[in-house]
């Protein structure tokens, strides 16, 4: 079985990447494999930044298996964090939305 707690989750650059894109809703996005690990992560990250995190519990297939757009802008997402993911660049010209930034941990 995996130790999770032998794995560092970038808890203090996400906070510092909330804060220097003003972001107010944020949407959190993990493989399979680490989501057992979610909410123990979502409530951290809550108590740093005083912001509103959702945990995305949907597939997670990769680096460019990001949720709908229409789904991201009904929630209002102003940033995504994926984990567990190689930065992939991503642009979706087909949204109306550009500002959706995504952040690869």
């Amino acid at each position: 079985m995996l130790n999770m707690e032998n794995y560092d989750f970038e808890i203090e650059k996400i906070a510092k990447a909330v804060k220097k894109e003003k972001a107010r809703k944020i949407l959190l996005q993990f493989p399979d494999g680490l989501k057992p690990k979610s909410l123990e992560i979502l409530k951290e990250l809550e108590e740093k930044t005083a912001k509103e995190f959702i945990i995305w519990q949907g597939s997670c297939f990769g680096a460019c298996d990001l949720p709908p757009t229409a789904e991201l802008e009904k929630l209002g997402i102003d940033l995504i964090i994926q984990f567990g993911h190689a930065p992939w660049n991503y642009k979706n010209n087909k949204s109306k939305r550009q500002d959706i930034k995504t952040i690869k941990i």
